[in-house]
C-alpha cells in the first residue's frame, strides 16, 4: 500500500510540474469556462469593431461631428435607453442599424442623417444568437443588469466606484485576459471558476478585504500562479465600511440567482 500511495504522489507532482511548466498542458487540463451572454457579447463587440466608435468597453466619448450631442453615445449610466424603449429596439438597433420608431420618425431621421458617423447594420455579419449576446452586453455595460433588491443594488454602486466591473467584465460576467493565471482570464462571478475559488461567504470577505484567502495562499501550485499572474487581486479592506462589504456580498449572491 505504501509503494501504492508513493506513485501516486510522484504523479501528482509531475502533473503539477507539467501544468506550472506548460501553457499548453495547463490550457488543456484547466480549460477556461464556458463563455456567458455577456462575455460572449463582450468578445463580439470588440470583434465587430463596436468599440471604434461607442469606446472602449463602451465608455463612450468619439466624436460625431453634425450629431445633436457632438459624440457617439456609450453605454454607461443607462445611456442605451434613450435611445431604446426595450430590449426589441436594442436588437433592431444592432440588426437593422435603426428601430422602426425611429426610422418612421421622420425629424429623428433626419437628425440621424445629419451626423458624420452612423449607426451600421449588422444583421447579415452576425451569427443566430450574437445579436442577442450583444444586448446582454450593452444592458451590462449600461447598469441595466443591476439587482433590484436595495442592498445587491448598493452593492452595484460599490462595485463601480471601485473599479471591480472593469476586471471582472461588465456585470462581473469575466472574460477579461491575465497572462500569467491558471486559466488565462480574471474569473467572473457568475460560472463554476468563482464556486472553485469562493467556499463561502467568509472566503468571500477574504477576497474582497485582503486580496487573498489561507486555503490558497497555503496551497503551493495555486500560490504559483497567483504570484504569476499579471493582475493581482487588491485588498480593498482599509477602502470599504462594513456596510459597502455587505452590499457587495448581497450583489454577488444576488448576480449568481440570475446569471446572464
Amino acid at each position: 500500500m505504501r509503494g501504492l500511495w508513493s506513485k501516486v504522489l510522484l504523479a501528482l507532482v509531475l502533473i503539477e510540474a507539467a501544468v506550472i511548466a506548460a501553457p499548453r498542458v495547463r490550457s488543456a487540463v484547466f480549460a477556461p469556462e464556458p463563455e456567458n451572454q455577456v462575455a460572449r457579447g463582450a468578445r463580439l463587440a470588440a470583434s465587430m469593431g463596436c468599440f471604434a466608435c461607442h469606446g472602449p468597453g463602451g465608455t463612450g466619448g468619439h466624436p460625431n461631428p453634425g450629431s445633436a450631442s457632438g459624440e457617439v453615445p456609450g453605454f454607461a449610466g443607462g445611456t442605451p435607453m434613450m435611445y431604446a424603449e426595450d430590449d426589441a429596439e436594442l436588437l433592431a438597433y444592432i440588426d437593422d442599424g435603426l428601430p422602426p420608431r425611429r426610422a418612421n420618425d421622420a425629424a429623428y431621421k433626419a437628425k440621424a442623417d445629419a451626423a458624420l458617423l452612423r449607426m451600421p447594420a449588422f444583421k447579415s455579419r452576425l451569427a443566430p444568437g450574437d445579436a442577442q449576446a450583444l444586448v446582454a452586453y450593452v444592458k451590462a455595460a449600461a447598469g441595466l443588469s443591476r439587482p433590484s433588491d436595495d442592498t445587491a443594488s448598493k452593492g452595484w454602486d460599490v462595485a463601480t466606484a471601485n473599479g471591480c466591473f472593469g476586471c471582472h467584465g461588465a456585470g462581473g460576467a469575466g472574460g477579461v485576459r491575465n497572462p500569467g493565471s491558471l486559466k488565462g482570464v480574471i474569473p467572473g462571478f457568475l460560472g463554476t471558476d468563482f464556486s472553485e475559488l469562493v467556499k463561502g461567504d467568509d472566503e468571500l470577505r477574504g477576497w474582497i478585504r485582503d486580496g487573498s484567502i489561507p486555503r490558497l495562499a497555503n496551497n503551493p501550485a495555486a500560490e504559483h500562479f497567483l504570484a504569476g499572474q499579471v493582475v493581482h487581486m487588491p485588498a480593498f479592506g482599509k477602502h470599504l465600511s462594513d456596510a459597502d462589504l455587505a452590499a457587495l456580498v448581497a450583489l454577488l449572491h444576488a448576480l449568481r440567482a440570475h446569471p446572464s
